[in-house]
C-alpha cells in the first residue's frame, strides 16, 4: 500500500486532479457563456424580474399553489410591460397619418415663423422677416429625400423592436421557469455561494436582491409621479393628448434624464403654436419635476432600502446606464450595495 506520507505522491495527483477539473469546469463555463451570448441580456432581465417579483409571487403562491402562482405573476408581469408598449404603437401610428399631412402642406405652401417671434419686442418683426425668406427658399426640403432612406430606416427601427420584443419572451419565458422551480434553485445559490464565499454569501444576495427591489420601487415611484404631475401640466399648457404624452413621460423617466425630451419636445410645439408662455412654464415645471425626481426622490428611496448614500446610488444609476444600458438601472444599484457592503465588513475586523 502506498505511504501518502513518504512519497506524496497521491497528495500531488489529488492537487493536479482539482486543478484538472478546475480548468474544466472553468472551460466549459466560457464555453456555455459564449454559447448563450445573445441570450444573456433576456437571462439578466428575468433575473432582475424574478427578484423584484418574488415577495407578490409568494404571496400568490400560499393562496393557489406554485404552478398557477407561476403563471400568474408572470401574465402580469406580460401585461405591464407590454400594455403601454402596445398603447404607445397604437397612438403613434395614429399620428403618422397627421405627419405625413404636415409634411405635404409645408412642401406645398413653405414654412412660417410662428407668431410669437414676430411679437417679441423690437427685433421680432425683423427677426421674422429673415426668417419667413431663408424657410421660404428652404419650401422643397423634403423634395430631395430620399424614399430608399427611409425605407432602410424604417427597416432598422423594426429590426431592433423585434429583438427588443423576442428578448422580453424570452425573459418572461425564462421567468416563468425560476418562480416554478425557485425553491431549488435558491438552495443551489446559497450552498455554491457559501462555498466560494463563506459566511458572507447569503448577506450578500440579500443585499444585492433589496437593491434591485429598490432600484423598482424608485422606478415606479418616480414614474407614477411624473406621469401626473406632468400630465396635469400639459392638459393646463394645452398640449394634444397630455395622458399620452404624461404616460411616455412617465415611462422615459426609468432612464435618468431622459423624461426632459418629452416636455421639451412639447414645450416646443407650443412656441410653434405662439404659446410663449404656456411653453416657458412647461419647460421649468418639467425641468424641476425631473431634477428633483433623478437627484432626490429615486436615490432617497433605493438608499433607503439598502442603506446606501445618496451618492454612491446616483453614480450606481448613471454608471450602471452608461456600462450596461438599461439593465444598468438595477446592476449599478446592486454592485454598489454589495461593495458598500463588504467595505463595512472589512473596516468592521
Amino acid at each position: 500500500m502506498l505511504d501518502t506520507n513518504s512519497t506524496g505522491e497521491p497528495a500531488r495527483q489529488s492537487r493536479a486532479q482539482r486543478l484538472a477539473a478546475d480548468a474544466v469546469a472553468l472551460g466549459l463555463l466560457v464555453l456555455a457563456i459564449w454559447m448563450l451570448a445573445s441570450f444573456l441580456p433576456a437571462l439578466a432581465w428575468a433575473t432582475v424580474l424574478a427578484i423584484a417579483t418574488w415577495p407578490l409571487f409568494v404571496a400568490a403562491r400560499r393562496r393557489v399553489g406554485r404552478n398557477w402562482a407561476a403563471v400568474a405573476v408572470t401574465l402580469l408581469i406580460a401585461i405591464a410591460v407590454l400594455a403601454p408598449l402596445i398603447i404607445a404603437v397604437i397612438e403613434v401610428s395614429r399620428e403618422v397619418y397627421g405627419i405625413a399631412q404636415w409634411v405635404i402642406a409645408s412642401r406645398a405652401a413653405g414654412f412660417e415663423t410662428p407668431q410669437w417671434i414676430a411679437d417679441l419686442p423690437l427685433i421680432g418683426a425683423t427677426l421674422a422677416d429673415w426668417l419667413n425668406s431663408h424657410l421660404q427658399a428652404e419650401r422643397n426640403v423634403f423634395e430631395g429625400a430620399d424614399i430608399r432612406s427611409f425605407t432602410e430606416w424604417g427597416q432598422l427601427i423594426g429590426g431592433q423592436a423585434l429583438r427588443r420584443i423576442t428578448t422580453l419572451l424570452f425573459a418572461l419565458m425564462i421567468v416563468f421557469f425560476m418562480f416554478r422551480e425557485g425553491d431549488a434553485l435558491l438552495r443551489q445559490i446559497g450552498v455554491v455561494g457559501h462555498r466560494l464565499l463563506g459566511e458572507p454569501a447569503q448577506r450578500l444576495g440579500n443585499v444585492a436582491a433589496q437593491a434591485v427591489r429598490g432600484t423598482v420601487d424608485g422606478l415606479l415611484l418616480v414614474g407614477l409621479a411624473e406621469a401626473v404631475l406632468l400630465g396635469i401640466a400639459y392638459a393646463i399648457c394645452g398640449v394634444p393628448h397630455p395622458a399620452l404624452f404624461g404616460a411616455l413621460t412617465g415611462v422615459l423617466s426609468a432612464i435618468p434624464f431622459a423624461s426632459p425630451l418629452v416636455f421639451i419636445g412639447a414645450a416646443l410645439w407650443l412656441m410653434t403654436q405662439s404659446a410663449a408662455a404656456a411653453a416657458i412654464s412647461l419647460l421649468a415645471f418639467g425641468s424641476l419635476v425631473a431634477f428633483v425626481a433623478d437627484h432626490f426622490v429615486r436615490p432617497a428611496v433605493i438608499g433607503g432600502s439598502t442603506r446606501l448614500p445618496f451618492v454612491w446610488v446616483l453614480l450606481g444609476i448613471l454608471g450602471g446606464v452608461e456600462s450596461f444600458g438599461l439593465l444598468g438601472l438595477f446592476v449599478g444599484p446592486a454592485l454598489l450595495a454589495v461593495l458598500i457592503t463588504l467595505w463595512r465588513e472589512l473596516a468592521l475586523t
